[in-house]
């Protein structure tokens, strides 16, 4: 079980719900991030009194530097600030829970530190994932995932013996646009694509529910932990979010792994693997719950799910291209300067159009696809 933990992007939900666990079981806190949000990360500071802090904005570190004054925490800025935390020298693990691609170079940067990783930042292994898969191999260190979805099929894969897995079946809610066809998308508000009918999460990820981004992110993300091609990946909206994802067998077995929709259960499983511990998350009670439905994802009208599959069977950057055509369209679309249905166009056409220059794939070709791909999104807009 982990006894000592650096989380980055302490102040977002994923980082708000690991202290919960963290507090109920009594794991020491060393360092924390937040990209500027200084009010909460100084409560959080002075809770558990981590030896660093780190802010990715500058002026909000020296803002949170002088804030902290009265105590002995260091106050660090900027990325190296970020990639300091990542290799606290008292944490064991570190729980990455950066929103995008920025979080590839701190979970790189644990691995070389010898940390286990707690990685509920999706993009790393989209953009990043056979560099980091290599790094996990070559330190010796061990990941654990902490979307709900994955931490879902690594609970049902324990004690299933090798070779015996057929197929991973992830659950998509459906986000807030479930049943309705392109014209009925035409005007959606950033208001309404906020509203998610299970989950609390961040914008970017809660408008990726609602495009089925999320969805294409995670299938890229199972095939680089589990080894598993797009062909062995099925997607079903379960509306309920009560099966977080399930696994086939070869004899067609199903495991499923059921709980009510709070993220503090697959980050504590991260944080106690193989421990099981009591929970700050209420029972399931299904019935209550008394109806579970599956529906397969009408993927015409969110067509960033099969993007994001092409992308997988094309290799290469290409995952790392779609992951940024998508990072830059939702902010595009959070700002109001381009309607819902957007984002796929823009997300289809850089993947459609990108030829790779080089089929190396270094972390420096990972960098410059993605920061082409995004000035080329800022020009189709």
């Amino acid at each position: 079980m982990t006894k000592n933990i650096a989380i980055l992007g302490a102040t977002g939900s994923i980082g708000v719900q690991t202290l919960d666990v963290a507090r109920m079981h009594g794991i020491r806190v060393s360092a924390l991030t937040a990209h500027r949000n200084i009010r909460l990360l100084e409560q959080q500071a002075r809770e558990f009194h981590p030896s660093l802090v780190a802010v990715a904005d500058p002026t909000a570190a020296r803002q949170l530097r002088i804030a902290l004054a009265d105590t002995d925490i260091t106050v660090a800025e900027g990325e190296e600030g970020i990639l300091q935390a990542a290799e606290t020298p008292e944490a064991d693990t570190v729980v990455n829970a950066i929103v995008g691609v920025a979080g590839l170079l701190p979970t790189l940067q644990a691995i070389r530190a010898g940390k286990n990783l707690a990685l509920a930042n999706k993009e790393t292994l989209v953009a990043g994932g056979e560099l980091v898969n290599a790094e996990i191999e070559r330190c010796g260190v061990r990941l654990y995932p902490v979307d709900s979805e994955h931490s879902a099929v690594f609970q049902c894969l324990q004690g299933c013996p090798p070779g015996a897995l057929k197929k991973v079946i992830l659950t998509a809610s459906g986000g807030s646009f479930f049943g309705k066809k392109r014209e009925e998308l035409q005007h959606v508000t950033v208001e309404q694509a906020l509203t998610h009918p299970n989950w609390s999460m961040g914008a970017k990820i809660t408008v990726d529910s609602a495009t089925l981004m999320n969805k294409g992110l995670e299938v890229i993300e199972a095939s680089r932990l589990f080894h598993v091609s797009d062909d062995e990946i099925d997607v079903l909206v379960h509306r309920e979010s009560i099966i977080h994802s399930m696994i086939q067998l070869k004899d067609h077995s199903v495991i499923a792994q059921l709980g009510v929709p709070d993220m503090r259960i697959p980050i504590q499983y991260a944080l106690t693997y193989p421990e099981r511990m009591a929970s700050p998350v209420r029972e399931l009670d299904l019935s209550e719950i008394a109806t579970l439905t599956f529906d397969r994802p009408d993927t015409e009208t969110f067509t960033c799910l099969a993007v994001c599959r092409k992308a997988l069977r094309s290799g290469g950057l290409y995952p790392a291209v779609a992951n940024a055509a998508n990072e830059a369209a939702v902010q595009l679309f959070l700002e109001g300067k381009i309607p819902f249905l957007k984002i796929g166009d823009l997300v289809s056409h850089a993947v459609e159009t990108f030829r790779p220059a080089s089929p190396s794939l270094t972390l420096e070709a990972i960098l410059q696809a993605d920061k082409e791909t995004r000035a080329s999104v800022l020009t189709k807009a």
